[in-house]
């Protein structure tokens, strides 16, 4: 383990961590003493500036050396020229993979490092390439492409996620009630927080688009006395609710499909969609209003719970590369493509970023603490793709970069809604 790994795991704060400078902080890069190949130095300067200048000491093992003026939060060493230059190519992309390969050392702590990337370059600002624009077209959400995309990342082994999610398998962001609840905790409150803003009733009906390992349809079924029907496209997924379901006593109320979203039909009280539009692709969002439309009829209520952004743009590319193929955080702007054709009316939005920064903390924990039995499982280059993916997302949330949107919505002619939101915080 290097120095930003040991940091993750116990808490404690190296040398570089300990200073950690603000924002404004002046960040001129200065050639270390006897800072070695003048070209290494060039190419340093050169990717510093790439990424905006941040507090971050750069250096190429055993030749060159970059420092900042201010107290670096970190410093990255690059194992040669070449894999500086590879990354000089395409840092968004590469620098990724080149972590993964090992090939990259961070001294001090990962996600620090990755915040001061991400305010110094402004992260989310940046216009597709051709590439980029390629991989989008070859990961389209089409019914096809879901499947393929959602495989990708879903379908990866349950035993591996079991390891950090906690109890509830719930992978999308919890909702902390306060600062100190545990993970499983805050993820149970964010599913009575869905549940009261749904108003859900006993004996109502409720799809479900998009249900991961189905722990929310039995949340609802069992603590508030409703039917669900809940779809989703991961067979791993699937079976394991289905299996779950049949133990803890709910198969009869839950009803797990394993379709797309596009095949939802019938007359629901209650539409409820957490953590799929992040998979459903802008292209599609009309069609996705169109089912949830259809789906509450005049009288029902409707909730989406999604990754999404200030304005529009693409997911950082290597994780839309390595970890999410097809996935788009949606602008507010870009959701409203759900609503307006169908003139459903938006009542109520939330932003829980910081709750999702949070969560991810958490999940980094608990992955960092299963670290072995990942490698195990799979490789050192797996272990250290995902503490990156993980470490990134905590820094794109708490940066805001990303944001997490709860939207509640209703068909235009309803008035079965809630008059305050006194019913959120008085269960």
């Amino acid at each position: 383990m290097n120095a930003c790994d040991e940091s993750l795991v116990s808490g404690s704060k190296s040398t570089a961590e300990t200073a950690r400078p603000s924002a404004a902080a002046d960040v001129t890069a200065q050639p270390a003493a006897g800072s070695g190949s003048v070209t290494d130095r060039w190419l340093l300067m050169r990717l510093r500036g790439v990424l905006g200048n941040p507090a971050v000491d750069f250096a190429v093992r055993g030749s060159a050396r970059v420092t900042c003026s201010a107290a670096p939060v970190a410093s990255v060493t690059f194992a040669s020229r070449a894999t500086l230059l590879s990354i000089l190519t395409d840092p968004w992309v590469r620098f990724g993979d080149a972590y993964s390969a090992g090939d990259v050392q961070i001294d001090g702590d990962l996600v620090w490092l990755l915040e001061a990337v991400y305010r110094a370059s402004g992260m989310g600002k940046k216009r597709p390439s051709m590439l980029r624009r390629a991989l989008a077209l070859r990961h389209r959400n089409t019914l096809a492409g879901s499947r393929d995309n959602i495989h990708h990342h879903y379908d990866i082994g349950n035993d591996f996620y079991a390891l950090w999610l906690g109890e509830t398998m719930a992978y999308t962001c919890a909702y902390y009630p306060t600062p100190t609840a545990t993970l499983d905790e805050a993820q149970t409150a964010k599913m009575d927080h869905v549940c009261r803003k749904l108003l859900l009733k006993a004996g109502e009906r409720v799809v479900e688009a998009g249900c991961g390992w189905g722990v929310f349809a039995l949340h609802m079924a069992r603590h508030y006395g409703v039917r669900v029907r809940a779809y989703n496209i991961s067979h791993e997924q699937i079976a394991y609710a289905r299996e779950r379901a049949a133990r803890e006593g709910l198969a009869r109320q839950v009803e797990y499909v394993e379709d797309d979203y596009r095949s939802i039909s019938g007359e629901y009280d209650a539409f409820v969609s957490i953590g799929m539009l992040e998979h459903v692709g802008v292209k599609n969002y009309e069609t996705l209003g169109r089912i949830a439309s259809n789906s509450m009829g005049d009288h029902g209520r409707g909730l989406i719970h999604t990754i999404g952004r200030n304005s529009p743009a693409r997911l950082q590319p290597w994780i839309e590369k390595r970890i999410f193929p097809g996935a788009h955080p949606p602008a507010l702007s870009e959701m409203a493509e759900i609503f307006e054709p169908w003139e459903l009316s938006i009542l109520d939005v939330e932003n829980l970023r910081l709750h999702y920064a949070q969560t991810l903390r958490q999940w980094l924990a608990n992955y960092e603490g299963a670290s072995e039995r990942v490698r195990a499982m799979f490789d050192e280059k797996f272990v250290r793709m995902w503490r990156l993916y993980l470490a990134g997302s905590v820094a794109a949330f708490s940066t805001g970069t990303l944001q997490l949107f709860q939207v509640l919505f209703a068909p235009r002619g309803n008035n079965d809604i809630a008059w305050t939101r006194a019913h959120l915080y008085t269960p």
